[in-house]
């Protein structure tokens, strides 16, 4: 019987001077001794190949020309490590207990994720030498400004975006989805409609219901099928002319289902309407690349992918969001202000009022490369 780990197999033979006319049948004893090793061995390293619990195993045959009984030696094995194993440490958090004796064993990622020591260094190093950001020509400003649009980039680079400047740092996504609904919205008027999911999280329902009833526009919806995916059919006849924004989850949060965005994008966008897709609970765990997925908007929170609380992030086409006017005033936002009007600054920093969250987005950066 073959045994789960490969080795070396040795033949001894003492062979006597009376003994040649034995030594035909013993040599053809030896050949089916080695090709039923062999062969053995064939078959247990590709069950271990195909178990991905192995690496690379060889099979030496020694034969020699003095042995009758064959052994097996074992080699030793090197198991891949886990990827629990890999980054676990990387978790403070994960270090402690649950209860007393019981380690901490985490599934609230849906929530809240928790935070790797990088992301924890960084937001303490920008604490231990803050500034703000933009506004100063001493070193420690010029410091904190190049961490902050830093970590734009970083979250650019994440999810493919065309360039940093389609990046706009929020408290979440919930503000991201608000500020599309408030700024880019304010164009809808009576007769045009909005088009949404039921399984939406309620950051993706309400700003549109607020919309609908400042503007006049309809707020329509799909809704799932029995197995708990999104009604397509249902979808697909709610779409039409009138549509101006399709509004939906990438993965639901409740169902867990993957929506089909392509395919969504398609019907939207053969109908002249924009589509946002709500990435909270698809960027931490699937490759993004918005230019593959076709959207217009894109919106995720930080603490749901190892960054910060108090940030988060909306992605939107350089030309749409240039032709959306301010949501918030004040500093940041501007380019000239006088007694009877202001002009704004370019994106992103026309949605970036006030001073930002910096030491978050530095963190949300750290987080984006880990």
């Amino acid at each position: 019987h073959a045994t789960p780990c490969t080795g070396t197999i040795a033949l001894r033979r003492r062979v006597s001077g009376a003994a040649r006319s034995q030594l035909a049948q013993e040599k053809r004893t030896e050949s089916a001794l080695i090709s039923a090793a062999a062969a053995a061995a064939v078959g247990v390293r590709q069950q271990l190949r195909a178990r991905s619990k192995l690496q690379d195993r060889t099979v030496r045959l020694a034969v020699s020309t003095a042995c009758a009984e064959a052994t097996v030696v074992s080699a030793p094995q090197r198991v891949a490590q886990s990827l629990a194993e890999e980054v676990r440490a990387d978790f403070p958090a994960l270090a402690g207990e649950a209860y007393k004796g019981v380690p901490l064993v985490y599934l609230d990622s849906g929530a809240t994720s928790q935070k790797p020591s990088c992301v924890l260094q960084a937001l303490n190093d920008y604490y231990e030498h803050s500034a703000n950001v933009h506004r100063g020509a001493h070193s420690l400003a010029e410091r904190a400004t190049e961490a902050f649009e830093g970590a734009r980039a970083s979250v650019a680079r994440l999810v493919g975006a065309a360039s940093p400047r389609e990046i706009v740092f929020t408290s979440g996504a919930t503000e991201a989805i608000n500020l599309v609904a408030e700024s880019w919205g304010s164009r809808l008027g009576p007769g045009d409609e909005v088009v949404i999911t039921v399984m939406e999280h309620h950051s993706n329902i309400v700003p549109w219901q607020l919309l609908c009833q400042r503007t006049g526009a309809t707020l329509l919806y799909a809704g799932i099928t029995a197995d708990g995916t999104l009604d397509m059919e249902e979808l697909r006849s709610r779409i039409g002319p009138r549509t101006k924004m399709v509004a939906v989850a990438h993965v639901s949060n409740t169902l867990g289902c993957i929506n089909p965005v392509k395919e969504i994008v398609g019907l939207a966008h053969e109908h002249g309407a924009l589509v946002l897709l709500d990435a909270c609970q698809s960027v931490p765990h699937l490759k993004i690349d918005v230019a593959q997925l076709g959207v217009d908007f894109l919106v995720a929170s930080g603490h749901k992918m190892y960054g910060p609380t108090g940030i988060g992030f909306l992605w939107g086409r350089e030309k749409i969001l240039e032709a959306m006017p301010p949501w918030k005033g004040g500093g940041e936002m501007i380019d000239q202000v006088y007694m009877d009007h202001s002009t704004f600054a370019a994106v992103p920093a026309r949605f970036e009022a006030g001073t930002p969250p910096i030491a978050q987005a530095v963190g949300l950066g750290a987080a984006c490369e880990y």
